[in-house]
């Protein structure tokens, strides 16, 4: 069985309701198709890089699944094409590798959960040392300061004359 993953842009105008039964309309669509839902992830309300539709914003649903059939997806995208209430879809092909990362992003191993766990799991252990950062804004601003005051110092100081080899002190 191949592997797919469709993503598509539900148009936010519309009711919680709505929005919930166009997602679940597509994957009963799948389902009576005879594919194995992998994983569904509503990802919610995301703005859109550039309006589409004269919208901005958009609610997020990922569909993960199982097909032998690849004429499933052009029905599919077909019916996503006519559907008003989708701005934007996308269905992709799943490599080895995209369905490794896929079930790693899953089941933690990448992204923000593991972040998470880390810090929690620094809690635990107890306060540790921080780690030296860059110096605060008003140190940094001293010593900028002293650098440019030492650069006009310098600057005014007197010069040798290249010619004669003798300083203007003299």
């Amino acid at each position: 069985m191949r592997q797919y993953e469709v993503t598509f842009i539900v148009d936010p105008v519309l009711a919680n309701d709505a929005i919930e039964s166009t997602a679940r309309n597509y994957v009963e669509h799948l389902k009576s198709s005879d594919c194995e839902i992998v994983h569904i992830d509503a990802m919610g309300l995301r703005q859109l890089a550039y309006p589409i539709n004269k919208r901005t914003s958009g609610v997020y649903y990922c569909i993960e699944f199982k097909a032998q059939d690849h004429e499933l997806i052009e029905r599919l995208e077909l019916a996503l094409r006519r559907d008003e209430r989708i701005i934007r879809f996308l269905t992709v092909k799943l490599d080895k590798y995209g369905v490794k990362y896929n079930d790693d992003k899953r089941n933690g191993r990448i992204g923000r959960r593991k972040e998470a766990e880390a810090a929690l799991v620094e809690d635990m252990k107890g306060p540790a040392k921080q780690p030296q950062g860059p110096k605060p804004v008003a140190a940094a601003t001293a010593a900028t300061a002293e650098t440019v005051a030492t650069a006009v110092e310098t600057a005014d100081a007197p010069e040798a004359d290249t010619a004669t080899g003798a300083s203007e002190e003299e």
